[in-house]
């Protein structure tokens, strides 16, 4: 029996209204428009795609959305003198550094942006990416002041089509700072700061160099693909009924393919994400949502 297929873009399109409704309401009340700055270093296309798609994102909510261009040689002390900048203006209310930089070198072979250091610069409170080391804590502690985009609709997708992650075994494949773990301190969380449903979830955090991946992922209720290898997941890694999360986003052949083989698992599994349409549409609803967070944490709305 083929499996449900979890539709991330609708999901996605849910929240982005309730977005708007929230940015009505906050703005009804007096308060200028929530704004979220971007910052584009270099020509890279899907990049560029990439920050179009959040401008558009942020003009459909009521969200004021600004982008700022450096060229792809600006070097590393611009960038954090724009960085500066934006966290000085009290106009602004999130920074999105779009990653990743150009990997550029000086004339003396050094790296030219060091992408933790820009990171760090950004003022926790305009974080809304949440990867700041100040929200990475609180978010360690159970007690976040943002959830990481990616990793929180993931976490949208999965209560909003009844997929309940308390008491199951999870398997996160992919161990990046931007889902990998971030996904699994939210899901373990024992207290329900990321929501009571996602709490309690007994986790394990795999990647590919794991002993008999395999077989790791086979013990999964929920199996949560995010290690950035084309269809790397097969089916023989699937436990039948499991529901299967693909973040990866590759280009193969002029396709766009996740880390899930799609085909053979959605043979196995009970529900998958789609690429595209799954993943990908959520994270930019969810950065939306951090952006009127944060609007309202510096106005003490």
């Amino acid at each position: 029996m083929a499996a449900e297929i979890l539709d991330g873009k609708a999901i996605a399109g849910e929240i982005r209204q309730e977005v708007a409704a929230d940015v009505q309401a906050f703005t009804a009340s007096g308060a200028p428009a929530p704004c979220l700055a971007a910052v584009l270093v270099g020509e890279d296309p899907a990049s560029q795609v990439y920050v179009r798609n959040k401008s558009r994102a942020c003009e459909k909510a009521g969200i004021e959305g600004r982008t700022h261009r450096l060229p792809a040689d600006a070097g590393q002390d611009a960038l954090l003198g724009l960085v500066a900048e934006l966290n000085a203006d009290p106009n602004v209310n999130g920074i999105l550094v779009q990653l990743p930089l150009p990997s550029l070198k000086d004339e003396a072979g050094q790296a030219m942006y060091d992408e933790r250091e820009v990171l760090d610069a950004v003022d926790p409170l305009k974080d809304v990416d949440a990867f700041s080391p100040v929200n990475v804590g609180l978010l360690m502690q159970g007690r976040p002041r943002f959830l990481p985009c990616t990793p929180h609709g993931i976490v949208q997708l999965l209560l909003r089509t009844g997929h309940l992650c308390s008491g199951k075994n999870v398997c996160v494949v992919g161990r990046s700072d931007i889902v990998g773990k971030p996904m699994a301190m939210m899901l373990a969380q024992k207290n329900g700061s990321c929501g009571p449903e996602v709490a309690n979830a007994t986790v394990t955090l795999a990647h590919s160099r794991t002993a008999d991946l395999a077989a790791v992922c086979r013990s999964a209720e929920i199996l949560i693909a995010a290690v950035g290898r084309p269809k790397m997941i097969t089916a023989d890694m699937v436990r039948p009924g499991a529901v299967v999360i693909d973040v990866g986003i590759n280009r193969v052949d002029d396709r766009l393919v996740g880390d899930v083989d799609f085909d053979a698992v959605a043979e196995v599994a009970a529900a998958i994400t789609p690429v595209p349409g799954g993943v990908g549409p959520l994270t930019i609803a969810m950065l939306l949502h951090n952006t009127v967070m944060a609007a309202k944490l510096q106005s003490g709305r």
